[in-house]
């Protein structure tokens, strides 16, 4: 749509079921977050929203799995995702949720319509009952295999492993997941959307009028489904947790989750427009208003195909565009909640945000190299060394370095002032890199008007990496050493450091959408205001005036350590190890082979010992080295309780070792032999010592 008098982006609602992350970060919301920010500084009239999923199967399963109520999963979750998405500085206009009275009004509303327009159908169907839980089955709630790739992590709903969606009525060998048992098939009557009935429609908004304009892979899987032919679907459900179907004599029924959410960027909006005295409709039912989804390709179907059917039919304007980004994957595999092998959000922010002086260096950090591997058109992967490097290699050394260098040669050559500007004695060194200012812009611009987000970042960075080259050819630390011989050796250094400076400014007008707190923080720098961030500013060559005093350098990236990578490796790999050790003793506990005989107890030898010296292993943030007092001899023990105890702390301690452990080296020192500990609930470690102080060396039985 060329030129539309207003925008509404979305980002997909995510499940108020538990943390999200990275994957989800990189598919949904910092692809949105930087298209906002450009329409933002190119001031055009854009509205943001977002929030909560608070209904669906994946919210009383969450509830039954940590023992509450659904309403405390989603109060607790809903108030997190806020958080985090703020830490990481994306800039929703608003973040709402579903389970607000205005969403079930609107949902509610928008059901009604349909229905009394004859747009749904009314059918008695035979559905997936569990007669041992007396109660019929959502689809999330039933097991079985893959149809399509065999696995047997499949459910009525998706296969987590392959990602295709699934009807229950394709699982192979299909079972409950609340009582273990094999369903039967038992009749009950809901809604369905007729979406064959739409075939037609979609072929030619989607694979004439946008096939061009989309994304292949958008394009693709749309194609697929339409051309497999569009079955009705279900848009009311039996299950007590949702929003209550609006009809007389449908108790026990709920909208179905696919058909609520979606409705929730209407309902956000709704608020958004009542918290800041605007009209909603706006946004929703005039065609000159541009609608922007930014998912994940889970999410093609609901959004390209079902929602835009269900918007048609209540005569609301149609997504101009749907740019689904593929999948995110965490060194080497696929990251997986239930394998505990995934980097949250909340993590990143633990481990480098709140350590980090105002975090906004290191939230950046990661939106850089998120975007800069961005799945935009095929699967990619994170992995730590990957992040470290392009963080040193790209932010760091060329970007960071850049500005640095501009700021320190300032102070030291021009009086910590913008310099004059003598335009008679510009060369073809001058006049190339200021041909960039606007050639820059103007690649950037149009990579983001067509959502290709990496190729605007690395333009971004190609424009640092070109003024460093053209600081090294000016060299003006070695002009200042002509002075006296070289009448123009002022002028030479001036038109240098105006035009860097200059550049500099422009860098932060570019690189604003991308990274929103380092533009702030070079702004601070510069002594000017919020207002030099509008687009429009980028490309001139006069935003700083001369004779303007700035602010000492300020790093834009500390360094970063290589423990602190190491840490994050070491922090997945153990995580995995911990989530697989739980699931075998989980196992174990549920099967009688587990047991032993005295015997193979008899072969540990287990004794009391004394700490008598401890300290930190370097470069391991979990490792105490630890010399242990037994009688006869002193040992050399590497244990993992750092995060827990002190060094100070543990001198003087008893505690329990196996002694016949063979030694095993860890982080270069030999540990020779084993602390026993315990775990609580909460993951505390705990030392098992014994109730009284014991002679080092004392046999423990």
């Amino acid at each position: 749509m060329d030129n539309p008098k207003r925008y509404l982006i979305t980002s997909a609602l995510p499940y108020a079921n538990g943390l999200k992350h990275i994957g989800h970060l990189a598919g949904a919301y910092i692809p949105a977050d930087i298209y906002v920010r450009y329409l933002r500084a190119q001031k055009r009239d854009v509205v943001f929203v977002c929030g909560s999923d608070e209904h669906g199967t994946a919210i009383p399963i969450q509830a039954a799995k940590e023992g509450t109520t659904p309403q405390a999963i989603i109060d607790k979750y809903h108030e997190a995702m806020k958080q985090d998405f703020a830490d990481l500085s994306i800039s929703f206009d608003i973040y709402h949720r579903t389970s607000s009275p205005l969403h079930h009004e609107t949902a509610q509303a928008f059901f009604t319509k349909l229905n009394d327009a004859g747009e749904l159908e009314l059918k008695e169907t035979e559905q997936y009952f569990d007669e041992a839980a007396k109660t019929f089955l959502a689809d999330r709630y039933i097991k079985g295999t893959c149809p399509n790739c065999g696995s047997d992590r499949a459910y009525g709903d998706q296969c987590e492993n392959c990602g295709k969606a699934l009807s229950p009525e394709e699982l192979i060998n299909p079972i409950s997941t609340l009582s273990g048992s094999k369903p039967i098939k038992k009749k009950t009557t809901h809604w369905y959307l007729p979406l064959g009935k739409h075939e037609e429609f979609l072929k030619k908004w989607i694979l004439e009028e946008h096939k061009n304009d989309w994304r292949a892979n958008v394009v693709g899987q749309c194609k697929g489904w339409i051309e497999g032919g569009l079955q009705s679907r279900a848009v009311t459900r039996d299950l007590d947790w949702g929003i209550k179907v609006p009809v007389q004599g449908a108790d026990g029924k709920v909208l179905y989750v696919w058909f609520d959410a979606p409705i929730g960027y209407i309902s956000a909006t709704k608020q958004w427009a009542i918290d800041n005295d605007k009209d909603w409709r706006p946004y929703w039912e005039d065609k000159e208003t541009k609608l922007v989804h930014f998912i994940g390709k889970d999410n093609i179907v609901f959004h390209c195909i079902i929602f835009p059917i269900m918007l048609k039919l209540h005569g609301n304007i149609l997504p101009d565009n749907v740019p689904a980004n593929e999948f995110l994957n965490l060194e080497g595999d696929k990251m997986s909640t239930s394998r505990n092998w995934k980097l949250e959000m909340r993590d990143y922010i633990n481990d480098f945000v709140k350590k980090d002086n105002g975090g906004g260096q290191m939230v950046d950090a990661l939106r850089y190299y998120l975007t800069s591997i961005a799945p935009e058109t095929k699967d990619s992967e994170f992995t730590w060394k990957g992040f470290q490097t392009a963080y040193r290699s790209e932010l760091s050394d060329v970007f960071g370095n850049f500005v640095n260098r501009t700021f320190v040669l300032m102070h030291k050559l021009c009086g910590g002032k913008v310099p004059v500007f003598h335009q008679d004695i510009l060369d073809e060194n001058d006049k190339t890199i200021i041909a960039e200012f606007e050639n820059t812009k103007g690649s950037v611009q149009s990579a983001l008007e067509y959502y290709h987000f990496r190729d605007g970042l690395f333009q971004v960075i190609e424009l640092a990496r070109k003024g460093n080259q053209y600081m090294q050819k000016k060299e003006p630390w070695i002009v200042a050493k002509q002075l006296t011989e070289n009448p123009d050796a002022q002028k030479q250094i001036d038109n240098c450091i105006y035009i860097c400076l200059q550049l500099c400014a422009n860098l932060s007008i570019l690189i604003n959408p991308f990274l929103p707190n380092t533009a702030k923080k070079m702004l601070y720098m510069m002594k000017v205001v919020d207002k030099m961030l509008e687009w429009e500013n980028a490309g001139k060559l006069n935003l700083l005036k001369t004779g303007y005093s700035l602010r000492s350098p300020e790093i834009l990236f500390r360094k970063m350590e290589d423990s602190e990578i190491d840490a994050q490796i070491e922090k997945l790999k153990s995580g995995l190890t911990k989530e697989t050790n739980k699931k075998v003793e989980e196992i174990k506990n549920t099967t009688a082979k587990s047991e032993i005989v005295y015997d193979d107890f008899a072969k540990l030898e287990l004794k009391a010992g004394t700490v008598t010296a401890c300290e930190k292993v370097e470069k391991a943030d979990k490792l105490l080295k630890l010399e242990v007092d037994l009688g006869a001899e002193k040992r050399t023990i590497v244990s993992g309780i750092a995060l827990r105890y002190k060094p100070e702390e543990m001198v003087g301690k008893q505690v329990v070792v196996v002694t016949n452990l063979a030694p095993r080296k860890m982080k270069g020192i030999e540990s020779q032999g084993m602390i026993l500990t315990a775990e609580d609930k909460d993951g505390t470690l705990q030392l098992l010592k014994p109730e009284n102080l014991v002679a080092p060396g004392s046999n423990v039985s």
